[in-house]
């Protein structure tokens, strides 16, 4: 009975406990699962950072700099936002690590307008921070210029809340002219466009992990969206993007806008900063739409009849009959008003009869229905006003810089006495705009009586030389002369207001001015020996002076302050080959290229220094990556050209030089070059041809010209091969070679029958 008891017991017992067991091993087993996934990820996070696979994704990195902390910009931070081949950098950042007291600490975000393009040293920042040195000598002030070209809010979030931790002051943020062809936007040609503001942070924030950067590689790979090695080329990557004014795609990209304008908004505020928020300024009088798109829902009458209307009404603005050609447009509008064309053309037939609302309003549609949207429009600037009525704190202010510098322009409507293009200010315009930062500022410094300096003289701190100033302008002369600015009605005018700017800034450029200048610059940076745009500004402008040896050591002072930064290794490089120092170039150039792979003109000038080393191999090789990265280069294709002949391989040479020529017919160089290699290769007819234009297109050239006389001698052609070497010795009166030549002509001459 005993041992039956037992038994039964025992069992019941089993019962009792089996169920506790059971749930607890369950639990245990489903809690592993979960944690298995974060372990997993774990593990190959850490493998890939101790293999050393992917990239640092953080804006900011630590760098000790003669004995000093400091933040610097970290160049791998785009690699998020970019692919490779047409990543955009920052400038270059530095500041403290440890924060003085007293200083005022202010964050510049934002895009290549807030960043300064084409002259960063210049921007609107920089007179901003002459403005505050000037007013409170007593402060010392920081500003931080963090924007850079082609980002816009889905890039800046991340920089802002960075910035959060840097002890900021003061953020100003000047951002809204790339919200559609920038990365995620409607029109960009940097990867998916316009998905919703989840994607995006998804996105970006997986990679921030190595394993993250490495599951969106194998993504690439296995969707065949492999990068192409195709580097930056400007506005006219966004040709074949446009975007009808009524795409959905706009309306994702508008509420993404919002959405990260609030979150940078919300992280300047809570950082302790105070943020100055701007609405945007683009020119609107006088940058026509660089697309326009015509409405999709006309009918084949209706869109006759609009033609008709639009055709008639450019005609009669033509005539200068402008109440007409008005009233043409604005029967065309019945009918297509989404025209881009039409209301910029409307507008500009309102402006003469003093209609100045009603022109800014046209215009402004201009602008909001252009089908290339690289300016900000009604919508983001409407974003930016009212973000005030939904954060409702005293740290936030607002700077309505469109309608600041509306008002001190010429018409009440900005236009090119504000911008040298369509987004990016003039020198007047940047004064302008940092002197409305300055106002908006006063009140949170300590009041003092001393005046705002003016233009002129912020303009001689910063070194705004008229060699920089002139240099400045011919940078946006070459982008006048590419699409899709280039195609705009009015181009050739306001080409040729800068390029006769230019000329009235040369005939003042003398022996003298130059030696005031220098003296100015010396001065200068007595006073602000680590301010390194300024030392990069003097650089510029010895180098454009004819001191190339003076150059490179302000670059290398350049350098010295910022040795994170590509841009001093690159310019050091490049002017020692000039001194025929080419070892040192090359060393100093392969390091900019480990900073900046993407830089092709590096690799330009990292190849001209090897063939100068008579390295023709690793010089070739060095063109290549150039060319993958810039197929269009004539001028590499050029330098290609003559390392192939040192190597032998002239048919492939012959196709480099005609490769380049197609290219840019007017290079009087590669046509000489090219006829060189026709002579080696015995096809004398062909080489005179070349031989000839390379004359008449460079025809102060003097290599040129007496190979083309010695062409021409061998032809028998006497009379005009005796003219080319008296062309010579009048362009090297010491010529020895072209005067023998010519005495053994005109011997030959007097002879001949």
């Amino acid at each position: 009975m005993s041992s039956g008891k037992k038994n039964n017991a025992s069992p019941q017992a089993g019962v009792k406990s089996s169920p506790k067991g059971g749930s607890l091993r369950l639990l245990l087993f489903r809690f592993t699962l979960l944690l298995l996934p974060f372990v997993l990820l774990g593990v190959l996070e850490f493998s890939l950072r101790l293999a050393g696979y992917g990239y640092n994704p953080q804006f900011f990195k630590r760098l000790k700099i003669g004995g000093e902390d400091f933040f610097v910009q970290n160049e791998d931070f785009s690699f998020r936002f970019f692919p490779r081949a047409t990543v955009r950098n920052p400038g270059p950042v530095r500041f403290p690590v440890r924060k003085a007291p007293g200083t005022f600490r202010i964050f510049i975000l934002g895009e290549s307008a807030a960043m300064g393009d084409p002259a960063p040293s210049y921007a609107p920042s920089r007179y901003l921070e002459m403005l505050l040195q000037e007013k409170y000598p007593g402060t010392k002030f920081e500003v931080i210029n963090v924007a850079f070209t082609a980002i816009n809010s889905n890039v800046i979030l991340p920089i802002a809340r960075e910035c959060a931790v840097h002890e900021g002051d003061l953020w100003i943020v000047y951002m809204g002219n790339n919200e559609m062809v920038g990365p995620f936007g409607a029109a960009t040609v940097f990867g998916r466009q316009a998905p919703s503001w989840p994607y995006v942070r998804l996105v970006t924030a997986l990679q921030r992990l190595r394993a993250g950067q490495w599951f969106m590689e194998l993504g690439r790979k296995f969707t065949g969206q492999r990068e192409q090695a195709i580097a930056w080329g400007g506005m006219g990557m966004f040709l074949h993007q446009q975007v009808a004014p009524d795409s959905p795609l706009k309306q994702t990209v508008y509420r993404n806008f919002q959405k990260n304008l609030d979150d940078i908004v919300r992280a300047g505020v809570n950082s302790g900063a105070k943020v100055l928020l701007n609405t945007i300024a683009v020119n609107l009088k006088d940058c026509p739409p660089f697309a326009s798109l015509a409405g999709s829902q006309l009918s084949p009458t209706n869109r006759a009849q609009f033609d008709q209307l639009y055709a008639n009404g450019m005609q009669a603005a033509g005539r200068s009959e402008f109440a007409q050609a008005a009233e043409l447009f604005e029967r065309a509008a019945l009918f297509d008003a989404g025209s881009a064309d039409l209301q910029f053309h409307w507008a500009e037939c309102l402006l003469p009869q003093t209609n100045l609302a009603g022109a800014g309003a046209h215009f402004q549609l201009a602008c909001d229905n252009d089908a290339l949207p690289f300016r900000a429009d009604t919508r983001i600037n409407a974003a930016l006003r009212a973000e005030g009525g939904k954060v409702r704190s005293d740290r936030l202010m607002l700077c309505d810089a469109a309608a600041s510098l509306s008002a001190t322009s010429g018409a009440g409507i900005c236009g090119d006495e504000t911008f040298f293009e369509h987004v990016h200010f003039d020198f007047d315009g940047r004064y302008r705009l940092g002197r409305a930062w300055a106002e908006q500022i006063e009140p949170l410094l300590p009041r003092n009586n001393n005046a705002w300096v003016s233009q002129a003289a912020c303009e001689q701190m910063l070194g705004l030389s008229d060699w920089n100033r002139a240099q400045a302008i011919h940078f946006i002369v070459e982008r006048m002369q590419l699409p899709p600015l280039n195609s705009q009605a009015n181009n050739a005018r306001r080409k040729d207001a800068l390029e006769a700017r230019i000329t009235q800034l040369r005939a003042q450029m003398n022996a003298d001015h130059a030696a005031e200048t220098r003296k100015t610059f010396l001065k200068l940076l007595e006073q602000r020996p680590e301010d390194y745009f300024l030392h990069e500004n003097f650089a510029v402008f010895l180098e454009l002076v004819g001191d190339a040896s003076a150059a490179t050591m302000e670059w290398q002072r350049f350098l010295d302050l910022l040795p994170q930064d590509c841009l001093g290794y690159y310019q050091v490089g490049r002017l020692l080959i000039v001194q025929q120092r080419c070892a040192e170039a090359e060393r100093l150039l392969r390091i900019a290229l480990a900073i900046r792979p993407g830089r092709t003109d590096a690799w330009v000038e990292l190849g001209n220094a090897l063939a100068l080393q008579q390295k023709f191999s690793e010089a070739l090789a060095d063109y290549e990556i150039a060319l993958k990265q810039e197929p269009q280069n004539a001028q590499t294709l050029l330098r290609r050209g003559k390392v192939l002949a040192r190597l032998n391989r002239h048919a492939e040479a012959l196709d480099s030089y005609r490769a380049a020529i197609q290219l840019n017919p007017a290079d009087g160089l590669s046509h000489h070059e090219l006829g060189l290699e026709l002579v080696a290769a015995r096809e004398t007819g062909a080489a005179g041809t070349e031989f000839r234009e390379a004359a008449r297109l460079n025809p102060d050239n003097v290599p040129e010209r007496f190979d083309f006389g010695t062409w021409l001698l061998k032809q028998n052609q006497l009379e005009e091969a005796q003219r080319e070497f008296e062309a010579v010795i009048r362009l090297e009166p010491n010529n020895l070679r072209a005067q023998q030549t010519l005495a053994r002509l005109r011997s030959m001459r007097k002879t001949t029958p």
